[in-house]
Parts: structure tokens; sequence; C-alpha cells
């Protein structure tokens, strides 16, 4: 292991708040910006218009974050790649114009029985072909760079600023529209971020199309006059008149018979976003299941789920079918209409083949420039129910930044201790995101070497308060203070086990190459798991194959490697029996006789391995310290009795050598 200092840990590793890297630190490729304002809704919106004002705003504040990649802090190479496809969607609509001249010139010929100049046309049509081949080709590739580089960015941003101070713990514990962030962050931010680049490429691709073959059309088909009622009639650019109004009913037609497409399908991906978050926590919790005999109901639970994502699914089927309906309608008549168109002056001889040929590819691309919304409708619904849902994620991030940075909730603030104490706790209020007290007014002073037991009824805010220290809890007031340059490891109930290695799984948080296989041998023998040392290398579900006592016997093996100063647990030996447990207990205080433990636990067996206990007690206005004893007598008073002294509004602690729980006075 190397000499650098390891931060204080929270109990999965992250740094807690105000100890470990902010968020520039962690994305080094992004530039983290605040978050915007707070929006509040207008009071006076019915509950449908402000529904429909918060959809609104979901976009533009995906719009937000995500344009950052062309700005200052984005990715150096966005602009390039932009204007570069750009180019290439200029040159093909070049080419595409080529082979509309191609097709006039090769008809004329056929036309007119001209054999030479067939023949060097068709010779012209290869290197038109390979152009354009080319030519898409690298669009496609430029494009796909694009959305990847993009993909990329937005990722490493939202998942900086989702792990940043303990934030995708926070969102577990507060409300909002949030579910599923993995999903989120994995699959919506996917199609959030491909399919503007498709639409917008589509959108320009269309339009230089249009501009280009509607002039085609205006001058190869001229004006068409037609005899009505004794009268003649002249219809100047009737071919443009009527590829115009063709695109505006298949359009209007995709918008009426699609307009429920954006809602169907933002609840077909919240369905299969739940319905893959069951499947996890099936497979996450297998053993609990197996041992409990849970399968049928799980089955239902699952049969459930899944009803409901077959539900959206036929909903959304039923769309795709009308949109289909007009959609395959236009592609099969729009080539028709207007060679029909063309026919009459091509019979009385003043529009030849090769014209109306021409006039037939261009209406169909003008036709497929306009009908841009009716092949991609379906899509852009899919992107506009992802955005949103991504968006969503980036609020409720948005609003833990922002309490962080404000004092209106009130913060937990994290320092240093003075003098020689280890940890302090001062003054410390712990409070739900509403406000509600959890626990209140807590003043403790933990010396080097102290091991302090924190004992208290269920409920009555012990984790509560381990949570507090490790900043995963940031709601309260008062601070936590730990010695500058001193480690904190934390033991949770349930170890986190990481994918990989059995040798990777012990030496976590720290990467496995830290300390060599005899070093990871020998602190899983010192916790009686020397039977598993010839499989350290052994890739594995270990997470699913240990048993919770053998968990828990690991991760006191992380504790002799990497010898923190304060160790906090946290009910880390609960599933161990008595007899383990002291072994456990007695190791750590023989191999590290100088660390500080602060012990969460229920099991009055604990006590002989500590020196002092403190006691919370749950009251109506949140739970309180109301006892503090020393259980192997000091030789010096602690400060809190001082400060008991000094500050007479402070209720009164027993702090006599007695294992018996004082009452406040």
């Amino acid at each position: 292991m190397t000499d650098a200092k390891l931060k204080p840990k929270s109990v999965d590793g992250t740094e807690p708040h105000g100890a470990g890297n902010s968020p520039q630190e962690t994305a080094s490729t992004v530039e983290v910006m605040p978050p915007p304002d707070a929006i509040e809704p207008d009071p006076e919106l019915t509950p449908e218009e402000a529904e429909q004002a918060r959809k609104r705003y979901l976009l533009k504040r995906f719009w937000i974050s995500a344009r950052r990649y062309w700005g200052r802090g984005g990715d150096k190479f966005a602009w390039p790649f932009s204007i570069g496809l750009l180019a290439m969607i200029g040159m093909n609509v070049g080419f595409q114009y080529g082979i509309n001249l191609w097709n006039r010139g090769i008809f004329d010929a056929i036309e007119r029985h001209d054999a030479g100049t067939v023949y060097f046309l068709s010779a012209v049509f290869v290197p038109l072909v390979l152009g354009t081949v080319a030519i898409v080709t690298i669009q496609v590739a430029v494009r796909m760079m694009i959305q990847r580089r993009w993909r990329s960015w937005l990722t490493t941003a939202v998942i900086a600023r989702w792990l940043a101070n303990g934030r995708y713990y926070q969102l577990n514990l507060i409300g909002g529209d949030h579910k599923n962030p993995e999903a989120r962050i994995s699959e919506d931010l996917r199609i959030a971020t491909e399919a503007p680049v498709d639409f917008i490429a589509g959108v320009i691709s269309a339009f230089l199309a249009a501009s280009t073959f509607i002039v085609v059309l205006w001058t190869i088909g001229g004006a068409l006059t037609l005899p009505i009622a004794g009268f003649t009639v002249t219809i100047p650019g009737f071919l443009v008149i009527t590829a115009v109004l063709y695109a505006a009913i298949t359009s209007s037609s995709m918008a009426v018979i699609g307009r429920y497409f954006v809602h169907v399908s933002e609840a077909k991906n919240q369905a299969e976003a739940e319905f893959r978050y069951t499947l996890t926590h099936v497979r996450e919790n297998g053993e609990s299941i197996a041992l409990l005999g849970g399968e049928e109901e799980e089955r239902n639970d699952l049969d459930k789920t899944f009803a409901n994502v077959l539900k959206q699914w036929a909903l959304l089927a039923r769309q795709h079918m009308r949109t289909t309906l007009v959609s395959h309608g236009s592609m099969l008549i729009a080539p028709v209409v207007p060679v029909l168109l063309c026919a009459p002056k091509f019979l009385e001889g003043s529009m030849t083949l090769g014209q109306v040929m021409q006039a037939a590819s261009a209406f169909a691309i003008v036709q497929g420039a306009f009908g841009w919304l009716v092949d991609n409708y379906p899509r852009l619904a899919d992107w506009n129910a992802c955005a949103r849902r991504l968006a969503s994620l980036m609020m409720s991030l948005d609003g833990l930044e922002r309490a962080e940075q404000s004092d209106s909730l009130g913060r937990i603030k994290h320092g240093e201790t003075e003098g020689e104490s280890m940890l302090s706790l001062n003054d410390l209020s712990v409070s739900l995101d509403d406000g509600t007290a959890v626990v209140t007014e807590t003043r403790v002073e933990i010396e080097p070497g102290e091991r302090v037991l924190v004992a208290g009824e269920s409920g009555s805010g012990k984790s509560t308060l381990v949570r507090a220290i490790s900043g995963l809890w940031p709601w309260g007031s008062g601070s936590v203070n730990f010695h500058a340059d001193r480690r904190l490891f934390m033991l949770p109930q349930r170890p986190y086990i990481p994918s990989g290695t059995l040798r990777r799984a012990v030496a976590y948080p720290g990467a496995a190459d830290s300390w060599t296989p005899d070093e990871i041998k020998a602190a899983l023998a010192k916790v009686g798991l020397d039977y598993l040392n010839d499989k350290i290398e052994e890739d594995a579900p270990w997470d699913q194959t240990l048993s919770g006592g053998e968990k828990q016997r690991l991760a006191f093996a992380r504790l002799l490697l990497h010898q923190p100063d304060i160790i906090v647990l946290d009910e880390a030996t609960a599933a161990l029996d008595e007899k383990s447990q002291d072994k456990m207990m007695q190791m750590v205080i023989d191999e590290l006789p100088e660390v500080t433990i602060v012990s969460v636990a229920h099991r009055a067996e604990l006590e002989a391995f500590h020196s002092r206990k403190i006691t919370l007690e749950r009251r109506k206005g949140g739970a309180k310290l109301v006892s503090d004893i020393d259980l192997i007598k000091r030789k010096r008073k602690r400060n809190l009795l001082s400060r008991v002294l000094k500050n007479p509004s402070m209720p009164k602690v027993s702090t006599t050598s007695n294992k018996d729980s004082a009452v406040p006075e």
C-alpha cells in the first residue's frame, strides 16, 4: 500500500461531504456547472396545466446541460465534427442533384435512341454512385462519432454529479421523480443524445434537399394550364404546389393520429425500467428469497410488472399501426403523383421523357424532405420521453446541490477537531429533508484510542447518526469534526462486495494490486477465512457466494490492510455468532491497538471490548444523548463534562464508571 493517507470514507468507499474530491476533480473531462435556479410553478395553474408546464421545463432542463458539450467546458472536437457533418450533408445533396440530372439525361437519350450518350452516361453513373456511397459512409461515421462523444461527455458529467457527496445515496432519502437512476443514465441518456444528432442532421438535409429540388420542380414543371367550364386556368409551379399540399396533408395527418405518441412512449419506458429493476432486485436478493421460499410471491410481482409492460407495448403498437398507415400509404402514392401530373404535358409534347423522370425523382426527394416528420415522429416521441426522464434525475440532483450550497434546510458542517481529539460532534442535530428532527443536540468528543459504544433502542437514530458522521446524511445542524490527516474507515452491517476477484473484494476500496497476495492471504487468515486463500484470484459472484458472516469477516480483513486511525462499526458483527464476534473484536484490538473505535450495536456483550458507552433515547422531538459513561476508568475527564458544566442549558448526563444508563435530569 502507498504512503498516501486515506481520506475519511463513507460506508461504500465514497468521499463524505467536505472531505472528498469535488465534482470537477472527479470528472476531469467535463466542467461541472452550478445547477440552474429552481423554477416554482404558477399557483394559478390547474393541475393539468402545471403538469404540462413541468414537462416543457424538463426538456429545457435537459438542454441546459446537454448543450454545454458545444460550450467552453465541452469537447474540443465538438465543433470540428459538427462542421464536418454539415459539409458531408451539403456534398450529399450535391451528389443527389447530380444523379437527378443524370436521370434526365439518360431517359432523354433513350427517347432519342442516342446510343453514344447512353453509353457515356452509363459510365458516368459509376463515379456518381461511388461518390454518393463514400459521402454517405463518411457522413454516418462523423454523425455516430458526435453521438458517441456527446454521450460520453454527458454521461461523465451526470455520473460525476450523481456520485459527488453521496448524492446517489441521498436520492433514496428524498422525494421526486428519479426512480431507477441507472436506467436513466444508461438507456435514456443514450437515446437522448443519439436522437437529436439524427434529427438535426435530418432536418438540415431535408431543408437543403427541399430548397434544391423545389427549384428543379419549378423549372422543369413550369405552369399547368387546365380548361375548366370553358375557361383556362393556369397554375404556376404546379409540381411545387402539389408537393407542398401533399406533404401538409400527410404531416398534419401524422400529427393528429400520433398526438398521444409522446405520453405512450414515456409510459412504456417507465414500465420497462420498473421491470428491469424488479428483475435486478430478485437477483440481488436471491439467497433470502430462496431461503424463505418466496418464489411464488416474486413470480406474482414479476407477472404484475411485466403485465404493465405488455399493456404499454400494446398501446404503443396501436400508435405505430396508425402512423404506419399514414407513412406507408404516403410512400406508395408519392412516386405516382408527379408522373400523373406530368403525363398531359408529356403527351402533348411540351415535356420530354427525361424531364418527366427528373420531375418524378425531384418530387420524391421533396416529398421525402417535407415528410420528415411522418418518418421520424415515433422516434421523436421516444426521444421526448427519454429526455424528460433524464431531466427529472438532473432536477433531483439540482435540488441536492442547491441544498448543499444553501442553509435554508440546514446542513451539517464537516471540519477538523481542535487539539488531540480524534472525532467531535458539536451541537449535532440530524433531521429529515423536510426538517423533522431525528437526533438533536448531540455533543460528543472522542479521544485517540477510545473505543466508544453507541447504544439505544431500535429507531433511536443510531444508524442515522453514523450516516451523519460519514457525510451521507447532510440535513441538520452542528458539525462533525475529524482530526486532521487521520484516516476513517466504516464497516456497515451489509458490507459491499464489488464484482471481480476475491482479492479485489478484500482490498476494496483500495486497488487490488496495492497489496501482495501474501498480505491478502494473511489478512484473510486472521479473520478466519484462510480456507479462501486459494481462491483470491478467482473471478466469481462473491456477493452471492459468501454468507453474511463471511462478508462481515472479509470487511474486518479490510481493516487490517488499510489500518485506519478511526473505525466506525455499524452493526458490523450482527451476522456473527457471539464467539466469532468476540474473536473479531479482540483481533482488531490486538492488531490495531491505537485505533479509535465508534461502534453501533445492540448486543450487550460488546461492552467488554469498549472503554466508553453513550446511549441515545428516542423522544418526541428527536433522539437525544441521555447517558455517557466510562466502561473503563480513565485518568482524565473528558471535555464533554466540562462543557456540560459551562453550559447549564444542556441536559446533564451521567459520567460515572458504571454500566447503568442514566436518565437526564
